[in-house]
This record gives C-alpha cells, sequence and structure tokens, in this order.
C-alpha cells in the first residue's frame, strides 16, 4: 500500500479484550496483526474489571451440566432491550449465537475459562428466557510470570492479585459463618505460599482474562506495542486503509490490508465529552483507566461515521468515604444498599427504588429521580446491626469509625429522627420510610419496589439470611448514613455497528475496512445491562465476529 511507513493485514486500536480476541483470530487464519496500545499498559477497563463474560449456553456452562440454549439467550435479550442505533434483532441475535462459538475457539486457543460461578443469576432473571443460575464466565487465575519481565510489567494491574477464581473472592467474606469457606479461605492462602515459593506472579479477574489473552496473542506472533496513541483513521475514496499513530514521539502512517478494528475505550474519562452527552455524570466517579478519554470516538465523528447511545453508561453507584479520589477502584455501593438491612433514600427521605438488581439500572433511577427530587447524591440507612455484620464498601466500619465520623462522612443518630437531621431529610418523611420498610420486612415482600423477589437479588444479599436474604429490618440503633452517587465502570456509546461489527456511517452506509467492539461502539444490549459481563462478553464477540469477516472466514470458526 502506497504511502505508509508499513503495512499490516489487521491493525487493532486498543488492547482489550475484543482486540485480543480478534487478534488470535487473524494469526489463526495466518494473518499479519498490529495492536496499539496509547498507555504503557495492555488490557484497558477489563484488565482493572472482574473480567466476567455473560455468554448463554457457553461451553463451561454446559460442561457443569446446565442446560441452556442459544433460543433462551436470544429470548431474554428481546424481552428486555430496546431497539435502538447499536442495537437491533439482528445484532442481538448475532451476539448470542457467535458469543457461543467465541468461547469455544478461546479454549481452542488454550485460553483457560471457568464458570463464573454456579450461582451468578441474570440482573432480570424473572423475564423470559432468564437463567436463575449462571450465564457467566472468567478466565482461571494466571501466572504472569509466564509473560516474562518486560510484559509483566506491561499488564495493566487488576484489584486481585492472588491465586483465587473471582467466584472463590466473592466467598471470602463470609468465611465467619461457613465451615467450608474457612477450608477455601485455607486452600487459597495456601496457593498463595507455594506461589511465593516458586516465584509465581499471580492475577485474577480481569488481569488474568487479559493476561492469558496477551500470552497467546504474543505466542501467536502478533505485534503489541505500547505508548502508541492512534492519532487519525485514514479514509481513501471512502474507505479506511490504515491509521496514523504516534510511534516513539513520531507520526508513523500504518497500512491494514484487510482492516481497522477499533477497541480503544470509552469517554468517561473525558468530562467536556460527558458535559457534551451525559451531563449531569462525573470522571471523578468513573473506575476507568486515564487511557479513557474518547479519541476514537472524536475520530468516529471525523470521518462521518455514525455515534449512537452517547447518553448511556455502565453505572456503577460508590460512596464517597475519605480517600476514595486516590482508591484504585472507587469504594462500591451495590454491596452495601444490596445487603439487607439497608436502604436508598432520597434528599427528602423517601425510598424510590430496588436497591438490588442492576447496578447500571440503579444509577438509571438516581438520574431519573433526581429530576423531580434531589437525589444526587443519596443517603444509604443502615443501624448498628448492619454495621456488625456486613462491611461498608468492602470494609468494616469498626476500623474506620473515628476517621469516618471525624470528616463528617459517617452521619450516626441514636433515633431516625435524629439521623434525619443530620442529612438535612424531613424527620417524619425518613421515620415513615424506615417504619414502612420494616413493615414490608415482617410481611416478607417489598410491596413498592420488589425488593428480594428476584434470585439476584437475594444474590447479592446474605445468603446465612433466611427466610429472604434481602430483606432485614432496621430498628436497632445507633442509626448511620453514608452517601451514594451515580459512578460507573464504562460508558456505553459510540460507533454503530452492524452484526458484522462493521461501522456504519450517519446513513447507515458501511465504511468498508473500520470495524468497532467494546465501549467504542453502541451497546448491542439495548439499554439494558442484562447480567454480569454485559460488556466484556460483546467486546469478545464482536471482536471474533469482526476478524472473521474481514480475514473472509465467516463460517470457518
Amino acid at each position: 500500500m502506497a504511502g505508509f511507513d508499513e503495512t499490516f493485514d489487521w491493525v487493532v486500536v486498543g488492547s482489550g479484550a475484543g482486540a485480543m480476541t480478534s487478534a488470535l483470530v487473524m494469526r489463526k487464519a495466518g494473518k499479519s496483526v498490529l495492536v496499539l496500545e496509547k498507555t504503557p499498559f495492555v488490557g484497558g477497563t477489563t484488565a482493572k474489571s472482574g473480567g466476567v463474560i455473560w455468554v448463554p449456553d457457553n461451553a463451561v456452562m454446559r460442561a457443569a451440566g446446565e442446560q441452556d440454549s442459544v433460543e433462551a439467550g436470544i429470548t431474554y435479550l428481546e424481552a428486555l432491550a430496546e431497539n435502538l442505533p447499536g442495537s437491533t434483532p439482528e445484532k442481538r441475535r448475532a451476539y448470542v449465537i457467535e458469543a457461543r462459538k467465541m468461547i469455544d475457539f478461546l479454549i481452542a486457543q488454550g485460553i483457560e475459562l471457568a464458570r463464573g460461578a454456579d450461582f451468578w443469576p441474570d440482573y432480570y432473571d424473572d423475564a423470559p428466557g432468564g437463567c436463575k443460575t449462571s450465564r457467566t464466565v472468567t478466565a482461571r487465575y494466571f501466572n504472569k510470570a509466564e509473560l516474562g519481565p518486560e510484559w509483566a510489567a506491561k499488564l495493566r494491574p487488576g484489584f486481585v492479585s492472588a491465586p483465587a477464581m473471582l467466584s472463590e473472592g466473592m466467598q471470602l467474606p463470609w468465611a465467619k459463618k461457613s465451615w467450608k469457606i474457612k477450608a477455601l479461605f485455607a486452600r487459597i492462602a495456601l496457593r498463595v505460599i507455594a506461589g511465593k515459593l516458586t516465584g509465581k506472579q499471580w492475577v485474577s479477574a480481569g488481569a488474568a482474562l487479559q493476561g492469558r489473552l496477551l500470552k497467546a496473542v504474543l505466542d501467536a506472533g502478533a505485534q503489541v506495542r505500547t505508548d502508541s496513541p492512534v492519532r487519525e483513521l485514514v479514509l481513501e475514496d471512502g474507505r479506511v486503509t490504515g491509521v496514523v499513530a504516534e510511534v516513539d514521539g513520531q507520526p508513523r502512517r500504518i497500512g491494514a490490508t484487510l482492516g481497522v478494528l477499533v477497541n480503544a475505550g470509552g469517554f468517561a474519562q473525558n468530562q467536556a465529552m460527558r458535559d457534551r452527552f451525559m451531563p449531569g455524570t462525573q470522571a471523578a466517579w468513573s473506575n476507568t483507566p486515564e487511557g479513557d478519554t474518547g479519541d476514537m470516538h472524536a475520530e468516529f465523528e471525523r470521518i462521518g461515521a455514525g455515534l449512537g447511545q452517547m447518553d448511556q453508561m455502565v453505572g456503577y453507584q460508590m460512596t464517597r468515604m475519605p480517600g476514595w479520589e486516590q482508591a484504585f477502584v472507587k469504594p462500591p455501593a451495590q454491596s452495601l444498599t444490596g445487603k439487607p438491612g439497608a436502604i436508598l433514600v432520597d434528599q427528602s427521605g423517601q425510598r424510590y427504588m430496588n436497591e438490588g438488581g442492576s447496578y447500571e439500572l440503579y444509577c438509571q433511577n438516581m438520574f431519573a429521580r433526581n429530576k423531580t427530587v434531589p437525589a444526587i447524591p443519596s443517603w444509604a440507612i443502615f443501624d448498628a446491626r448492619f454495621a456488625e455484620n456486613y462491611p461498608i464498601a468492602g470494609v468494616k466500619l469498626a476500623k474506620h469509625y473515628q476517621a469516618w465520623k471525624d470528616s463528617g462522612y459517617l452521619k450516626e443518630a441514636d433515633t431516625v429522627e435524629g439521623l434525619a437531621a443530620q442529612i438535612g431529610v424531613p424527620a417524619e418523611a425518613l421515620e415513615a420510610t424506615v417504619t414502612r420498610w420494616n413493615g414490608f420486612v415482617d410481611a416478607g415482600r417489598d410491596a413498592d419496589f420488589g425488593r428480594g423477589s428476584r434470585e439476584y437479588d437475594k444474590w447479592l444479599g446474605d445468603p446465612f439470611l433466611k427466610p429472604n436474604p434481602a430483606l432485614a429490618r432496621i430498628d436497632k440503633g445507633p442509626f448511620y448514613a453514608v452517601d451514594v452517587v451515580p459512578g460507573d465502570v464504562s460508558t456505553y456509546g459510540g460507533a454503530v455497528t452492524d452484526e458484522r461489527a462493521r461501522v456504519l456511517r450517519k446513513d447507515g452506509a458501511v465504511i468498508e475496512g473500520l470495524y468497532a467492539c467494546g465501549v467504542s461502539s453502541a451497546s448491542v444490549m439495548g439499554g439494558v445491562y442484562v447480567g454480569a459481563g454485559a460488556s466484556i462478553g460483546p467486546s469478545l464477540a464482536f471482536g471474533y465476529v469482526a476478524a472473521k469477516h474481514a480475514a473472509g472466514m465467516d463460517n470457518a470458526l
């Protein structure tokens, strides 16, 4: 290709899960591959996440004896998703069919995958086609020393550096209540000791997924370059033929004979873009890495691609405990208000949602409520019994009580009326809300919002609490409150793509040679977050689909 400094068959912008999967497909087809990552680290937001993949009727699910089907997965998506620019019936169907094949492909390439958990229900498990057990897949924990010193140092750090599956780690907070979990804790401890003695560098969750993918990609012979931001998509006669990247501080024109795939993340760290597309949201509350600045979204616009669903984000509620600004993972509030004996109220003292369920829906509810009643921040309300039994954003209150009190973060009073004064809400309203909640608990049913009616609500609760793991009274003083705001783990809008991951113009025509996946594209999920892994799953699947199509292998894998 004329005018380029170098040329590859397949050029990938970004190094997320879809990027790496596409690189493996292309190398399987015997094509040359270059992955360009703008930051010093490989892995993107996926490496920092739980690394969960949502796929109906997947191989590890079937291996566990679980019954599911492609038809059930499609039924479930069709029951929930809106028809939006990035989410059509054809694309949703392609996702369910191709994601299943993608899991088979990764396993065949030596990527060690396992079931995320035997019990991790879909977020809307009561919808037609919903799964009340688990459609989740995760990578097995990984020894990043296998990458060698250079690449091990370039793997983006995750939040779990231990030889434990994500499903195992989620059980450990309950160790005091179960001898089985105590034994699991002991087994993990022995793995840690053995790892130290043998020089293992364990990572788990998203870092394990990205570490395994990175090793497979390098072993397959693809080139991966860090600190190499793409500045421009090269468009010639209506086709994307390559990119202009900054390599070693110098612009370099790189040709792509088969195409360019963009898997470069979203724009969660770009406050100006957030103000434009989703006003009222805060980059400071996002868990995405520093590189999530929407550079390629701007490039899509420049070359005439259609953008869709730019007002959406994968909301993930957080609480602003002292030090939250510097936290590697912003302090989560899902496990706070999702536990029995805690509720969420707005600034009028009213409950306004089911505190369980999808974290994306939770944050959508906060924004919707805030239009009529101040609800950002809202308040998590709980009592002394809750504080004794459950962590506040992953840590025990007793360890931080005085510091949190002194900072003003933790509000405390001997009565609900006194707590209302602490948080500036009408005392009568808050007392009525707590009394109403306690009545629902006694009756065994949340008549206002149905909390505890879905299996997922129960999963978020206390598995050792009967009869309903999601419901407990708030009646033992002192009473406490902490703030909750709508954070996120990603934006959810981007280039509009078709069922083959091809980027479309505003008029719906295909931009030849250009593909997108992950949160660089408008989500296939159609305005909902259907289950754990509903963003990583499509990233992998459409990276797989894009490479197959570009390589002329639609039916080969």
